[in-house]
């Protein structure tokens, strides 16, 4: 099991949320210590399991954690899920073939906070920019 204290936008000064990263079974599974509150997701794999997180428990408390796995230009690749458990994602930039991979618990300081919408509607405009660039 492997820990990650993040820090979120949203809230207090400084406040940092608890992410645990453990298995159960077949599934990915995190579990969130928020403001005392603790919650779990499992999913196919932990990008997945941080969106699930993000959309029942951070999100309507006004919070985004500050890592690549909630950054605006940050998607997974298939293979990163499958092979990888979706610990790593590619940066993305629009028109552009993702060649960098990040861990999606870290930092860094070309992350955009972004809602797991948002994120997602990047991800789909991305990959049509790529398939336009194949036309």
């Amino acid at each position: 099991m492997e820990q990650h204290s993040i820090f979120v936008i949203g809230g207090a000064e400084d406040e940092q949320i608890l992410i645990v990263q453990g298995r159960d079974g077949d599934n990915c599974r995190l579990t969130c210590t928020v403001r005392g509150e603790t919650h779990h997701a499992d999913a196919p794999d932990y990008f997945s399991a941080l969106q699930r997180i993000r959309k029942r428990v951070l999100e309507p408390k006004g919070l985004i954690p500050f890592c690549y796995g909630a950054s605006l230009k940050v998607w997974p690749s298939a293979m990163s899920r499958d092979m990888g458990g979706g610990l790593k994602a590619y940066k993305i930039e629009t028109g552009l073939p993702a060649t960098e991979l990040v861990g999606i618990f870290e930092e860094g300081p070309d992350i955009i906070p972004a809602s797991v919408e948002m994120q997602e509607e990047f991800s789909r405009d991305w990959i049509e920019s790529l398939r336009k660039l194949m036309r």
